[in-house]
């Protein structure tokens, strides 16, 4: 028994049956001029798929945005990766090489290049020995795990000894590299830099000028008892071979400099008295 009918938009022929005709009677039009009427009190039959309207679609919607945003950016720093290491590695050989006062921000200066003749060694209490691991880019760990990194450099046809250093300023860490004269016992050169002092004070530990303060100070006192005497002041304070300027308004900074040169110096005391 027919229970539906169908409403020709064109004519408004009334058709009764189980679907709409191939071709209206009336007018002749085919089966999409008509449309269903819902009887009086009858559910509206449900579309098929998915209410794009509904807490569901947009729960799931959400849910493989996500997904699909996180395989990305996943697949984007996967295939980064290698030139992000590169570029970390390239630029911690560039801070080796100024601690050597190398300038190395000179237009056409080549780091890689320069650096093919810095020979990274290992200090095992009693002589310098290869290392062959993979080059690093922080020296921190390293250092608390007894592998002293000694960067051995020829400059003007003398030898350099780069010794990485790690320590804390006011607000994250302090890192750098000083490097030793052929007798080890005076600075040739240094390099500082931070993770996150005060632009304009603590971070001016990371210029030229302050590192340059260092250059050609003894590493020990007169007295040269063993002890890395080796330090920095307060600013204006600094009186003795061994003690440099720190920078003004930045003494927690210039304190932690102290300390991490101090400190750092000391872990190699026996490479140094060698």
């Amino acid at each position: 028994m027919a229970t539906k009918k169908f409403k020709c938009e064109v004519c408004g022929y009334i058709h009764v049956g189980d679907a709409a005709p191939d071709k209206c009677p009336v007018c002749a039009a085919g089966p999409e001029a008509f449309t269903e009427i819902a009887e009086a009190g009858a559910v509206p039959s449900k579309k098929k798929g998915l209410d794009t309207g509904s807490n569901t679609y947009t729960i799931i919607y959400a849910s493989v945005m996500v997904i699909v945003v996180a395989f990305l950016l996943a697949f984007v720093s996967s295939v980064l990766k290698p030139t992000q290491d590169a570029n970390v590695e390239n630029d911690t050989k560039g801070q080796i090489l100024t601690a050597l006062n190398i300038d190395v921000k000179a237009p056409g200066f080549n780091i890689a290049k320069e650096f093919a003749g810095v020979r990274d060694m290992l200090w095992n209490g009693t002589e310098l020995v290869p290392y062959n691991g993979q080059f690093l880019s922080s020296y921190g760990a390293a250092i608390k795990e007894g592998e002293l990194h000694v960067f051995v450099a020829e400059v003007d046809g003398e030898t350099k000894y780069i010794i990485p250093v790690t320590g804390r300023g006011l607000w994250g860490g302090l890192w750098g590299y000083v490097a030793l004269n052929a007798d080890k016992k005076s600075v040739f050169g240094t390099y500082f830099y931070h993770e996150s002092e005060t632009a304009g004070l603590g971070a001016r530990i990371g210029e030229r000028w302050f590192q340059e303060q260092f250059n050609g100070r003894p590493v020990f006192a007169g007295d040269n008892d063993g002890t890395v005497a080796l330090k920095v002041t307060k600013a204006g304070a600094a009186k003795g071979e061994t003690e440099v300027n720190g920078v003004t308004g930045a003494t927690l900074t210039s304190e932690g400099v102290s300390a991490m040169v101090n400190g750092g110096l000391g872990a190699y005391i026996s490479f140094i008295n060698n």
